[in-house]
């Protein structure tokens, strides 16, 4: 079955940095688009970046500049590398599959706060 495990979340002050990670199985990862999305406390799903398969990538305006989506096919692993946090980057991290954007994952928590 399809599996994506998130991890690299945590509390960080703005202005800093964090690399969230997203291991995959159970499809064809290195075929498949990828893509990260969030949610903030009491809102809900937005879209943050995708990747495709071919590692073209698009971002959302708000962390156009800031992150930077990656994908390792031989590892079947997804990065968002976050640079110059803004609390309003505060919510749940979601790393999704295929081009429906498929969210099997439980998340991982990114706080940024003063």
């Amino acid at each position: 079955q399809v599996q994506l495990v998130e991890s690299g979340g945590g509390l960080v002050q703005p202005g800093g940095s964090l690399t969230l990670s997203c291991a995959a199985s159970g499809f064809s990862f290195s075929s498949s688009q990828m893509s990260w999305i969030r949610q903030a406390p009491g809102q809900g799903l937005e879209w943050v970046s995708d990747i495709s398969s071919d590692g073209t990538t698009t971002y959302r305006g708000s962390v156009k500049g800031r992150f930077t989506i990656s994908r390792n096919n031989a590892k079947s692993m997804v990065y968002l590398q976050m640079n110059n946090l803004k609390v309003e980057d505060t919510g749940l991290y979601y790393c999704a599959m295929g081009e429906a954007r498929h969210i099997p994952g439980q998340g991982t928590q990114v706080t940024v706060s003063s």
